[in-house]
């Protein structure tokens, strides 16, 4: 962060909000506090930018501000504490797409997604081990087959490799954004409320320790193993079983407001309520997105926003969609226009 005090005179901020890359390079973040400190390794090195991910949540960003003062605060309170953020807010307002905007503006890296479902487990975030495929590849092993995956030989020869455990071990999205980064990773827990009733409780352990064991690593006889993670191609070493990280990440969750989570887990997180987006933001968004201001973008924008006062339930996507047809070539602006653009700016919560 640059010396001078910024213009909107708030020097504590590392985040302000607009999505832009610095010029200046990676911005430092403020040192985490003593009780927020781990000290997981061995490092590894950071992760790469994908920039065709947030360029598709976000579009060609200006250096503009997309949040309101308070929401900036809040989540640059969150980075200070190294708390996950709870963002609520109705359907459509942008919670998710504000992880790409921190990752982006810091610099962070690739945006790791965990979608909840209510099937979903905490084990599901952090890692999966396929012991059906370990043991079709041993089976495979023993009777001599070649191409079995493996990393070390055994008593029968060189020429021949054991499957190893690691091979079958993938850290999930949560697994992934624990793992010992010099600098964190940005973890977006997707709709938690539609998990069932134990996963916000069993997330608490994991969200005040950084850190989790992996069972089946404990239990194997070798003291280090190379697993897969969430990004694609990419592997790292887990000691003792046990994964811990340098940085905790920044956590961003989103919930629609559909359930009542348990003290103890709000207890651990910043609140963020998001509302609709105001006419200055949305056509900030707009101008991201297609580069110039389309002609009609304004009429429409209004028109949006009109239709969300009126209550009912409306997506941003809405309204890019709204504007993205509009603008289509040969699209005259005639009654057939107007009744695609009323069926794509309806009140989503009455169905059809």
């Amino acid at each position: 962060m640059s010396a001078a005090t910024p213009a909107d005179g708030k020097a504590w901020r590392v985040f302000h909000g607009t999505g832009a890359v610095p010029d200046a390079g990676p911005v430092s973040l403020p040192e985490a506090p003593p009780w927020r400190r781990f000290r997981g390794g061995p490092t590894l090195p950071p992760p790469w930018d994908d920039e065709e991910a947030a360029g598709r949540r976000l579009g060609q960003v200006e250096p503009v501000p997309q949040l309101d003062e308070t929401s900036i605060d809040t989540i640059n309170a969150a980075l200070q504490l190294r708390r996950p953020l709870l963002v609520t807010g109705p359907p459509g307002v942008g919670k998710s797409t504000l992880a790409y905007l921190i990752a982006r503006e810091l610099r962070l890296g690739r945006v790791l997604e965990w979608s909840i479902v209510s099937r979903t487990n905490l084990r599901d975030g952090l890692y999966a081990y396929d012991a059906l495929g370990r043991a079709q590849s041993i089976t495979a092993w023993r009777v001599g087959e070649p191409g079995s995956p493996g990393s070390y030989a055994v008593d029968a020869g060189p020429s021949q490799l054991l499957p190893t455990l690691g091979d079958f071990i993938t850290l999930g999205p949560l697994g992934t954004a624990l793992l010992p980064y010099d600098r964190p990773r940005v973890l977006l827990v997707d709709e938690l409320d539609k998990s069932d009733i134990d996963l916000p409780n069993d997330l608490l352990h994991v969200l005040e320790n950084g850190s989790y064991d992996v069972p089946e690593l404990v239990r194997d006889k070798h003291d280090t193993m190379i697993v897969h993670t969430s990004d694609p191609g990419m592997r790292a070493e887990v000691r003792n079983g046990r994964v811990e990280c340098r940085e905790f990440p920044v956590v961003v969750i989103t919930s629609n407001g559909e359930r009542e989570f348990p003290a103890a887990f709000r207890r651990r997180c910043l609140p963020l309520e998001m509302a609709t987006p105001s006419r200055a933001q949305l056509l900030a968004v707009l101008s991201n997105h297609f580069r110039a201001l389309p002609p009609d973008a304004e009429a429409l924008v209004d028109l949006f926003l009109e239709r969300a006062a009126s209550g009912g339930t409306h997506s941003l996507d809405q309204l890019l969609n709204a504007v993205q047809l509009t603008t289509a070539n040969g699209l005259q602006n005639d009654d057939a226009t107007r009744r695609l653009v009323e069926m794509l700016l309806r009140d989503l919560s009455k169905g059809l």
